[in-house]
């Protein structure tokens, strides 16, 4: 994972940003935890875009080609 994130830290260290990889098994009690921290402004997701539901396979599609340079959302009304 070091190796793979070398990029990234690079870029982070060169803006005087933290960086970390968080590694988690989803439940209840941690999701909870972290989203106080966003909340609190502790920590601050990455998200490329916004997309409606009926477009969600095609938002996919370009999350496995690695197009994406952040989390996508899929809007469901």
């Amino acid at each position: 994972m070091r190796l793979l994130s070398l990029g990234i830290r690079r870029k982070a260290k060169r803006r005087g940003v933290d960086y970390s990889f968080l590694f988690m098994r989803a439940n209840g009690a941690q999701l909870a935890e972290i989203a106080n921290l966003v909340e609190a402004g502790s920590i601050r997701p990455v998200m490329d875009r916004v997309v409606p539901f009926e477009v969600a396979d095609e938002a996919l599609t370009e999350l496995e080609a690695g197009r994406s340079k952040g989390k996508v959302v899929v809007e469901i009304q």
